[in-house]
């Protein structure tokens, strides 16, 4: 890899390229350099012959608390009030699809993708690793959808990805309540693969699984993964085009104004379905 990024390092060895979430945002926050560069990451990735499997991570003590609002906050302030114009919401909705890109461009590289997740992964974090082949995590790992509870409809890929992953009713629990899961509960309703004792090792069998497939030929591996994907790429992106225009219309609202506001002052949101 020739290039140098701000939210992710990237390291290619015997066939295996590891990605490394690095922020620059706390907990690796999915700021402006995440939703720029990761198209540019994988499309370099999927391109190289001679990496055959991609495992992602993050770096310190969390995975991702995902979408950094502070760093964000741009993109939703143009369509924060009720009263937003025609061209606001067309700019968020532009906006909107090009982050639903960023995750798309994991979700449809051809060579295969495993995460390794420790920690926090909120949100956007999900989004993130819905998009993967496999995942891995860690005891202390923790699960959380948490859009809900910040008035806004999970829209760049979690509630497109997750029901081709979980049964309905369990996602149904996950998005609607926002609530935290671990790792034991998050291998339960198959999120994860497996749950290993702590962030090394749960990386070092993200490396095994990546190497055991590297091993394997590398055009019938590409085969497999293109005809699995087949099986949801429609259903995947009608859902991703619906959401988006959902929220360029609806996502307006007191109730986020007054979730963003009650996050920023630490306190408990008070709704109102305004």
């Amino acid at each position: 890899m020739g290039a140098a990024y701000e939210s992710v390092t990237v390291d290619v060895k015997d066939h295996v390229a590891q990605v490394t979430l690095i922020g620059p945002g706390k907990g690796n926050a999915m700021g402006p350099a995440f939703w720029a560069e990761m198209p540019r990451v994988f499309a370099e990735l999927d391109a190289d012959p001679q990496v055959r499997a991609i495992v992602l991570a993050g770096s310190g003590k969390n995975f991702s608390y995902g979408l950094d609002l502070p760093a964000m906050g741009g993109a939703l302030s143009e369509v924060m009030s009720p009263n937003a114009s025609a061209r606001a919401r067309a700019e968020f909705h532009t906006r909107l699809l090009s982050m639903q890109g960023a995750i798309n461009a994991v979700a449809d590289c051809r060579t295969p993708t495993i995460a390794s997740v420790h920690g926090w992964c909120i949100g956007g974090g999900v989004d993130l690793i819905s998009a993967v082949d496999i995942r891995y995590a860690s005891a202390d790992a923790k699960f959380s959808v948490r859009e809900v509870k910040l008035a806004i409809v999970a829209d760049v890929g979690s509630l497109a990805r997750l029901p081709l992953i979980l049964s309905d009713g369990h996602l149904r629990e996950l998005a609607l309540t926002g609530k935290d899961i671990d790792a034991a509960r998050a291998e339960k309703i198959g999120l994860v693969n497996d749950v290993f004792p702590d962030a090394e090792a749960s990386l070092a069998a993200a490396h095994r699984t990546a190497a055991e497939i590297a091993a394997n030929p590398p055009l019938t591996v590409r085969g497999i993964k293109d005809v699995l994907d087949q099986q949801r790429i429609d259903r995947v992106s009608a859902s991703l085009r619906y959401v988006a225009a959902w929220n360029s219309a609806f996502l307006p609202s007191k109730d986020l104004g007054e979730a963003i506001t009650a996050m920023f002052e630490k306190r408990r949101p008070d709704f109102t379905g305004e």
